[in-house]
């Protein structure tokens, strides 16, 4: 026989497979906060848990301050999940409750259809990864209680922001979105 018709066939049943997987996978979506009786063939996954690890001012000149920032992020699931960004925004709540002083973004999100050098986590099943960034604040003239107060060792600090994530892959579920605010 011809050795066409094998390959053929082999690509065929290949695609198949493959065709197969993609289909069927198993389906996750992420809990309701709200409790409710609804019964499905869907298997539940439990949000992500996001903690403040560290938050401190690490040096501090007349012309700039650098304060260091850390959150670890929780995975109690059996699953990985693909985390892909964490915007954050940082406030000095003895300065001002309301004005924020810095915030930033950690990972990136997909912006086409393929990205090469995609900045984001894969967070592995039942375990956690700590993100960290540190802050460089210009000093200025305009702000000379929020400069006295990174001098002294008496900052409260209030850290509001989202954490973006997919289910195991970008075609798996939706993207979840995890809010979080922390008083330190």
């Amino acid at each position: 026989m011809n050795s066409k018709i094998f390959v053929g066939i082999a690509v065929i049943v290949l695609v198949v497979v493959l065709g197969g997987i993609l289909l069927t996978g198993p389906t996750m979506i992420v809990a309701p906060q709200e409790n409710t009786s609804e019964v499905s063939n869907v298997q539940q996954v439990q949000p992500l848990k996001v903690e403040l690890s560290e938050i401190s001012v690490d040096r501090i000149t007349e012309r700039n301050a650098s304060i260091k920032i850390a959150f670890t992020i929780s995975n109690p699931n059996p699953r990985a999940v693909i985390v892909q960004t964490m915007d954050y925004q940082l406030y000095e709540s003895t300065v001002s409750d309301s004005v924020q002083i810095a915030g930033g973004e950690i990972g990136s999100r997909p912006q086409g259809m393929v990205e090469f050098g995609s900045d984001y986590y894969v967070l592995l099943g039942n375990n956690s990864i700590i993100l960290k960034e540190t802050i460089t604040l210009k000093g200025s003239e305009n702000t000379p209680k929020l400069w006295e107060t990174l001098r002294s060792d008496d900052q409260t600090w209030r850290v509001t922001g989202d954490v973006f994530y997919n289910l195991s892959s970008m075609t798996s579920g939706q993207e979840n979105v995890i809010s979080f605010e922390f008083f330190d």
